[in-house]
């Protein structure tokens, strides 16, 4: 597998120790009163875009994956991320669905078998080193796997043309010098570009600090 020292340290933030916090500091505490996007946006994206077939790349907790209605019984549910802690831990959080775990490099060919109906991406772009052009390569790499009609989807947390508070701007600050965020530079228009490029049906939708996206029909 190659992983670069800077791909390397976008995940290596998340121990167990981390994520037995993550929720109620990134989803709870950050979400709404740092980046003011509340995890309900979040919820609701994952709600009305998941379908029977998914892949999730860049997988946290698995919190998302636990509350969202899913469009069937028994969703066939593929788990991707570099964290051997994320993986475990979202796989344990779903064991109901019998998930299966991938551990891989998003900005590399992805070792799973599609056709996907969702592919979602959440909290993962602003973790990827480089810019936005850099980023835009996991949308490359999903874009194969992805069903005719499948969609993919996410959110991401922007710097480079977003008003943020002193706290949230210090605590950003301080996320890209650790290197656990490289969003110095991303913006909402490279983002929709980035999109545009590939994707015939694009929408975006900005809350605060990040960005929602969602995206049909490569081109």
């Amino acid at each position: 597998m190659n992983v670069n020292r800077d791909v390397a340290a976008g995940q290596a933030v998340y121990t167990p120790f981390t994520l037995a916090a993550y929720d109620w500091f990134v989803l709870g505490f950050s979400n709404r009163l740092l980046w003011r996007c509340p995890t309900s946006n979040l919820r609701d994206l994952y709600a009305r875009n998941v379908g029977a077939t998914h892949v999730d790349i860049g997988v946290g907790t698995g919190y998302f994956l636990d509350k969202t209605p899913w469009p069937v019984p028994d969703p066939r549910i593929t788990l991707v991320d570099l964290n051997p802690h994320s993986l475990e831990a979202a796989a344990k959080r779903i064991a109901r669905y019998k998930p299966e775990t991938v551990t891989a490099n998003c900005l590399e060919p992805l070792p799973v078998e599609g056709p996907f109906d969702s592919v979602g991406l959440c909290y993962l772009l602003h973790c990827l080193p480089g810019g936005i052009a850099e980023k835009a390569i996991v949308f490359d790499r999903v874009a194969p796997v992805l069903a005719e009609n499948g969609v993919i989807f996410g959110a991401t947390i922007l710097q480079g043309d977003t008003p943020r508070s002193l706290p949230a701007r210090a605590l950003m600050k301080l996320y890209n010098r650790k290197g656990v965020f490289s969003n110095a530079a991303d913006t909402f228009q490279d983002l929709r570009q980035a999109l545009e490029n590939r994707f015939a049906d694009v929408a975006l939708r900005r809350f605060g600090a990040v960005v929602l996206f969602e995206a049909r029909r490569p081109l």
